[in-house]
């Protein structure tokens, strides 16, 4: 998910595929995105006009059902073709079927096209993008990563005279660099734009910006076109039963998209309706917060129960405190739930302004999901103004302890539009706008307060290391013992994955707690 930050799950797994499954994670896991909230994953928070996967975003930019054009209005047929652009760490990610799900944006974009048009999909993710295809307009959506390939794609269609409009968090937030590479580009959620701009497009008026006027509900959201959805590829069914987030932490590019501190939610019976048509047991909601409002996300989870689905989704550590929400959750079929608690530091999180996490709550909140068979999946991030060169050890001590099952680790990355970016470049602290560098473990684009960019990279490789090394795998399941048949080939196909790269040459500093000498203890339980 760019990110793929939830876990797969399916019907108990034959070795084979249980291998299959290890081979695929450990592909997966030599792609890092951006893990923080607002674009991790997410490859994931495209914005609605245009976007790629997120699926708060997705459905932002989906939710109105236009079905065809008033009477009076063009009825110019266009071949329209949708793109999902790809980043230079997805490029690995085609063909391994086992660990993708479809992107939600350009479905529920075409989902908005008028009937008389034809359209097509490109999801790069998982299939080639053929530049000959004829097409009267392309529309792309690409996050921050993804955005100079993005770019290169839409110069490749307007050299052949093929009207492009781009959207997406990036477009988002310079509008006027992604002018510089398209005939229009969509700011901000689409579901009142996208018609409009088609109806421009037929009628040769096509403006340069569009912006949405208004934060649509998610009532009546509509089908998204399956039907252009390469069936293959993908393993599990995805929807969303909400859009946005209540908090501002500074380094999320959601508030930008969404409006800071806007939640909306989609009807109950609604989700339902399509949870339970959904051709796989296994789903994954692609909420940023699906625990905003803890009385909707109750009534919904007693809803889903009797229908005997799986299913994983994001929410935040204030969230999933709640023990009846935990209790809800499980009974409905919930299987992991992706935290960001971002830092075992209380300084950094009020730094980054995500106090709301509490750090001296995170061992019982684990402990607790853990009581409930839910599994903890965390995001991790390095780099904050308070992280000293101490943070990556104190970090896989408590997280070995706690028996997490799977982390994502990343680097702060300070997307553009967001307080963290405008804040470091004003400080002249931003390196590089090198958006494909913006990948969160390769590449450090800032200077850190506290470190040198060097040792940010290295220490966030050496964490990752040791949390993924075989020793910690066995420590933390044996403490977990929570979907182990799923969570092993997971950590296991990380370990594969990271062995790829040479060691970081990072000295950790002297252990700090005594956690680290039971590896040598412990006792392999399998």
């Amino acid at each position: 998910m760019c990110g793929m930050r939830l876990p797969v799950i399916r019907d108990r797994p034959s070795v084979s595929a249980w291998l299959m499954a290890c081979r695929s994670i450990a592909e997966l896991a030599s792609l890092v995105t951006p893990y923080s909230s607002g674009e991790r994953i997410h490859l994931a928070r495209l914005q609605p006009g245009l976007h790629s996967p997120s699926p708060c975003v997705t459905a932002a930019a989906i939710l109105g059902d236009y079905v065809g054009r008033a009477e009076g209005q063009s009825t110019t047929s266009m071949r329209i073709h949708l793109i999902t652009a790809e980043s230079p760490e997805s490029r690995r990610l085609r063909g391994w079927r086992l660990i993708q799900f479809p992107q939600l944006t350009m479905p529920l974009i075409a989902a908005l096209t008028p009937r008389e048009h034809d359209v097509y999909h490109t999801d790069e993710i998982v299939e080639r993008l053929d530049l000959e295809r004829p097409a009267d307009l392309v529309g792309i959506t690409a996050p921050t990563p993804s955005a100079l390939h993005a770019y290169e794609v839409a110069d490749a269609f307007r050299r052949r005279r093929v009207l492009v409009v781009m959207g997406g968090p990036h477009a988002t937030a310079l509008p006027e660099e992604a002018a510089e590479h398209a005939d229009a580009v969509v700011v901000g959620e689409a579901e009142d734009t996208w018609p409009r701009l088609l109806e421009d497009a037929a009628a040769g008026r096509l403006e340069r910006l569009y912006r949405s006027t208004h934060r649509a509900s998610l009532d009546g959201l509509p089908a998204p076109r399956w039907d252009l959805i390469k069936g293959r590829h993908y393993g599990r069914s995805v929807t969303i039963a909400t859009r946005g987030c209540p908090h501002r932490c500074d380094y999320c590019t959601i508030p930008l998209l969404y409006g800071p501190g806007t939640m909306r939610y989609r009807p109950v019976d609604e989700v339902v309706r399509e949870v339970a048509h959904s051709p796989t047991r296994a789903v994954v909601f692609w909420d940023d917060n699906i625990g905003a409002n803890p009385r909707y996300s109750k009534e919904l989870f007693r809803a889903l129960a009797p229908l005997g689905k799986w299913w994983t989704s994001q929410c935040t550590a204030t969230a999933a405190r709640d023990e009846e929400f935990q209790r809800l959750a499980a009974a409905s079929g919930c299987k992991a739930l992706f935290m960001g608690f971002e830092s075992i530091s209380q300084a950094s999180l009020d730094s980054a302004n995500k106090g709301h996490n509490r750090v001296a709550g995170y061992r019982e909140l684990i402990r607790s999901l853990h009581q409930h068979g839910i599994a903890a999946h965390l995001g991790i991030m390095f780099g904050f103004d308070e992280d000293d060169r101490g943070i990556f050890r104190r970090t896989v001590e408590f997280l070995e302890e706690a028996s997490v099952d799977v982390t994502t680790m990343s680097m702060v990355v300070p997307m553009p539009g967001t307080p963290t970016f405008q804040r470091w470049q004003a400080e002249g602290r931003i390196l590089t706008t090198d958006w494909s560098k913006y990948d969160g473990k390769k590449h450090c684009v800032f200077r850190p307060a506290r470190m040198s960019p060097e040792e940010l990279v290295a220490g966030t490789e050496w964490a990752s290391r040791r949390f993924y090394s075989l020793r910690s795998i066995t420590r933390r399941m044996w403490g977990s013992r929570v979907g182990v048949w799923w969570n092993l080939p997971r950590n296991l196909g990380y370990h594969l994955a990271l062995r790829r790269y040479p060691e970081p040459g990072w000295d950790p500093g002297p252990t700090q707690h005594e956690g680290l000498a039971a590896h040598r203890r412990i006792i392999w339980p399998f």
